[in-house]
């Protein structure tokens, strides 16, 4: 599996778009920032057929130390991002299983 950067897709945008890579990156950066600074207040940010982010709490709990496992550890309740895609995001994404099972395959294991 590939993993893709910011980078990445700034240059291929520019790429694709003209504009310069600066200005493609200042664009990202820009909603990148909206969006966390959206979630911070709490909002959900929905982008119509890519997807939906929202700010969920998780319950407190209690863990095990690795190191000890008879010693328990509380874990706060804490606020977690969650994303759910949109239908279209889902549709091209759920093609891709062929290929994901392929690449398993192929890939050695550590």
């Amino acid at each position: 599996m590939a993993t893709v950067t910011k980078r990445e897709l700034v240059v291929k945008i520019s790429n694709e778009t003209g504009l310069t890579q600066q200005q493609v990156f200042d664009v990202v950066q820009k909603t990148l920032d909206s969006i966390t600074e959206s979630l911070s207040r709490g909002d959900t940010v929905v982008m119509r057929n890519f997807g939906a982010f929202e700010v969920r709490e998780t319950k407190a709990k209690i863990g095990r130390n690795p190191k000890n496992p008879g010693k328990d550890v509380p874990i706060p309740a804490r606020a977690v991002v969650k994303f759910k895609p949109g239908k279209e995001m889902k549709e091209q994404v759920a093609v891709t299983l062929p290929l994901i099972r392929e690449r398993k395959e192929t890939e050695p294991e550590v």
